[in-house]
């Protein structure tokens, strides 16, 4: 399942953008993001920035779920959705944009299919979570691998649930609406900017039409298999990035690594943008401010 929604503008047409989302998301994060990408004007922006979008559900997930489908690893994630572009839709070059999984489908994209990349754009950083890839970190890079520490020990169990013993927990969240209510509202407490409070993000309608879409489809063990393929598997993105890369870091951010660290393997930054508010969710909590950068960044690029 994908929307794919043309722009309004001259050039809309030759400037297809790709967006990727990732747990506990749907296309839903996108809705307030997409009429200021493909119609970037009627928000106060240059028509000429207008872009075709491209919005798929990940394989297992939500409107892209069926019952015992084949599951999924990321790269086999990228691979489906450059063939999405490429083959099925006839776009020979294209953008890709992505948080949370769909950074780490986006760098995929950027590391295995860059000549059908102009570049990747992100507003999270999927680097390795391994302090001991930092050898002789910078001081920076140490603050960097405190936060890491810190994440691993205390914010990490989702993953290492979900990667291990999946099938358990999805008894118990497709069993239960309380239960799975209660699992995503810990993440968007957790990763919105909030003040104690994920509703200062992010509207109850928004949270419980997300929460929905797992329920009423039975996702949610599909949805797993990202976490499991990445634990049993080696790290999905190798090797150096040199498509043009752009980078959003919002302040609320699972990780926040700083930029010399990413250039190790992004070796084409051109834009890396510090954002003044927003979190994880970054196309639902600051919709005016990520769809400006993502404009900004392909401006030259299409």
């Amino acid at each position: 399942h994908f929307l794919h929604v043309p722009g309004k503008g001259p050039n809309a047409h030759k400037r297809p953008l790709l967006l990727s989302h990732g747990w506990p998301g749907s296309v839903l994060e996108f809705m307030k993001l997409v009429p200021r990408l493909t119609d970037p004007a009627a928000f106060g922006g240059d028509a000429r920035d207008a872009f075709t979008l491209v919005v798929p559900s990940l394989p297992g997930y939500t409107l892209s779920f069926t019952e015992h489908q084949p599951r999924k690893g990321l790269a086999e994630i990228g691979a489906i959705f450059d063939a999405l572009m490429t083959e099925r839709l006839g776009y020979a070059r294209y953008a890709a944009q992505g948080g949370d999984w769909g950074s780490f489908i986006t760098a995929w994209l950027g590391a295995n299919r860059a000549p059908h990349l102009a570049g990747i754009h992100l507003n999270m950083m999927p680097l390795k979570r391994d302090p001991a890839a930092f050898a002789n970190p910078s001081a920076v890079e140490q603050q960097y691998v405190q936060a890491l520490q810190r994440f691993m020990k205390e914010e990490a169990g989702y993953q290492a649930i979900q990667g291990t013993r999946p099938q358990t927990l999805a008894f118990a969240l497709t069993d239960s609406p309380l239960g799975l209510a209660a699992w995503f509202a810990e993440k968007y407490r957790t990763w919105t900017d909030n003040q104690g409070d994920p509703r200062d993000a992010l509207t109850m309608d928004e949270m419980l039409g997300n929460l929905s879409l797992y329920w009423f489809t039975g996702c949610i063990g599909s949805s797993f298999w990202p976490y499991y393929a990445r634990l049993h598997g080696p790290w999905p993105i190798e090797g150096d990035i040199a498509v043009p890369t752009g980078y959003a870091a919002f302040p609320r951010e699972i990780l926040q690594p700083p930029r010399e660290a990413a250039a190790r393997q992004f070796t084409n930054i051109h834009r890396w943008s510090t954002m003044p508010r927003g979190g994880h969710f970054a196309a639902w909590e600051q919709p005016d401010a990520l769809a400006g950068e993502i404009c900004s960044f392909f401006r030259d690029l299409l």
